[in-house]
């Protein structure tokens, strides 16, 4: 019987362990949570990190899984797939909130729209499947930079564009709206990509609570804002959706 490469095994083993425990852990808790030497903790991590599947926190020194392992995650799900699961709860979403749902994913430094269901009333409306809106200022868009690193980068390092007066385009201010966007769960757009516009949105995630995908409604101000703040019910509802999906994808309770 051939034999395992033990260099591999502990590198593994770090994963599972980064995954499973805190958001971040000191060498020494690594080391000693494996029954390894620092210094041989230290080099699998430094060849983990160089091969971005680790993250080291400057301020801190502690590691973290990186943004490479999360997208390679994330490959296995076919766009097609999270459509699929998304259609019967999308559909409610829109008969419920009555306003148009977006499904969006990470896509070349912005939010891909792949799936698209019409606000349920006699007006005109276009498909906007296949469109592209920016990271930084719509509700999809911030909530992908909230929990996906990659999307998170991107938008860091994307041009941010003023669309209006509303949107925040500086470093600290956005990071501060990811921050509350992981606080609260849901993110929201009111008036920063477009004006007389607002949206809401959650965050998919799949079965290894990997974040895939955000869902969220767009309408107008007045209708989705009462006394200029948002209307529980349709964050409720937007939040309940994207639970929905993610239970579908085999995440579990949230």
């Amino acid at each position: 019987m051939a034999r395992n490469i033990q260099s591999l095994e502990r590198a593994a083993a770090m994963l599972r362990l980064l995954a499973g425990g805190e958001r971040r852990l000191g060498l020494s808790d690594i080391a000693s949570s494996l029954g390894l030497a620092k210094g041989t903790a230290h080099g699998i991590l430094r060849t983990l990190q160089q091969e971005g599947f680790v993250e080291q926190d400057e301020a801190s020194g502690r590691y973290q899984l990186g943004a490479e392992l999360l997208r390679l995650g994330t490959t296995y799900l076919d766009v097609h797939e999270l459509r699929a699961r998304a259609l019967v709860w999308t559909d409610d979403l829109a008969r419920s909130s009555g306003e148009s749902v977006h499904l969006g994913v990470l896509h070349q430094q912005g939010v891909l729209i792949v799936h698209h269901v019409f606000r349920p009333d006699d007006s005109r409306q276009v498909l906007e499947i296949g469109a592209m809106q920016p990271l930084h200022s719509t509700a999809l868009g911030k909530v992908l930079s909230a929990y996906d690193p990659v999307a998170h980068s991107e938008a860091l390092e994307a041009e941010r564009k003023a669309y209006t007066d509303r949107t925040v385009c500086e470093p600290e201010g956005f990071e501060h709206i990811l921050d509350i966007t992981r606080a609260r769960g849901y993110a929201c757009d009111v008036e920063e990509t477009w004006e007389g516009v607002a949206s809401i949105a959650a965050p998919i995630h799949d079965r290894r609570r990997m974040p895939v995908g955000a869902v969220g409604i767009t309408g107008a101000v007045e209708r989705l804002c009462r006394d200029g703040e948002l209307r529980p019910e349709l964050v409720a509802a937007v939040r309940d959706c994207a639970r929905a999906v993610s239970r579908d994808l085999g995440a579990g309770r949230f």
